[in-house]
């Protein structure tokens, strides 16, 4: 039994005091993989070492946080991509975030969304995608183009929404731990399949517990509310969310 979460941002300065406690907490909640999720340039350095020093168990990933990323912290990170290719196995979280007090408008964003979706296409990698407020409009414009893989995380948009997203594109929803308190995260788990789900903390945030620090080891109290939700055992969540996000993110 393994399981995998596939969104943690562990460069954030929140864990820069105990990140290996934090790393051996994960493993001994049974957690085989974290890809790491870089979506400010401030953080790009510290994750790049992260990953480098915990080869096969911490993963890469990077984008540019919609509705914050000016342009030349956009040219930057997509510059950062591009050099470390190599260990990267997606490009985001990218995106558009439509929630009020943004500092770029909705065309700003759209814009930055469509660059890291050529990225994607450019360096044929999977694309992590941020939808606060925005899921009709991201799913809109993820449908007209041809990515090599989508992964909607922490999905705050309707059900209906996602089930029809299925039916026309590559696409995965991962779930976090607000899956034990938001009841748009239960209706969403109930209605998607299996086979396109996976597993997330979005550490720091997104804890079983508002107002609380998230670390990736809540994955295993996600796993057992999904396990409930779909009336089906512990092991067969974990063993179908690990397998699907192996497979999106090309992880041995």
């Amino acid at each position: 039994m393994e399981l995998i979460d596939v969104h943690a941002h562990l460069a954030d300065p929140s864990f820069s005091n105990d990140l290996p406690e934090v790393i051996k907490r994960a493993k001994d909640a049974g957690l085989a993989a974290i890809v790491v999720c870089v979506s400010r340039l401030s953080e790009s350095r510290r994750a790049l070492e992260l990953v480098k020093s915990n080869p096969g168990f911490l993963f890469l990933s990077a984008g540019a946080q919609p509705g914050d990323a000016d342009e030349a912290e956009t040219a930057a990170l997509i510059e950062f991509i591009r050099a470390n290719r190599a260990l990267l196995v997606a490009v985001g979280e990218t995106g558009l975030d439509y929630f009020p007090q943004q500092s770029q408008s909705r065309e700003n964003q759209k814009s930055f969304f469509q660059k890291f979706i050529e990225l994607s296409r450019e360096l044929d990698l999977p694309l992590v995608v941020h939808s606060r407020s925005a899921g009709q409009y991201v799913l809109e414009q993820l449908i007209q183009e041809k990515v090599p893989g989508v992964l909607m995380h922490a999905f705050d948009g309707n059900y209906k929404l996602a089930v029809r997203a299925l039916q026309k594109a590559n696409i995965y929803f991962s779930i976090p731990a607000t899956i034990l308190r938001s009841r748009q995260k239960v209706k969403l788990a109930s209605a998607l399949p299996l086979d396109r789900l996976m597993l997330e903390s979005d550490s720091p945030v997104l804890a079983p517990v508002p107002g609380q620090r998230n670390e990736p080891a809540s994955l295993a109290k996600t796993c057992r509310k999904l396990a409930e939700i779909k009336n089906i055992s512990f092991e067969e969540v974990a063993l179908n969310t690990s397998i699907n996000a192996r497979k999106f993110f090309n992880i041995a």
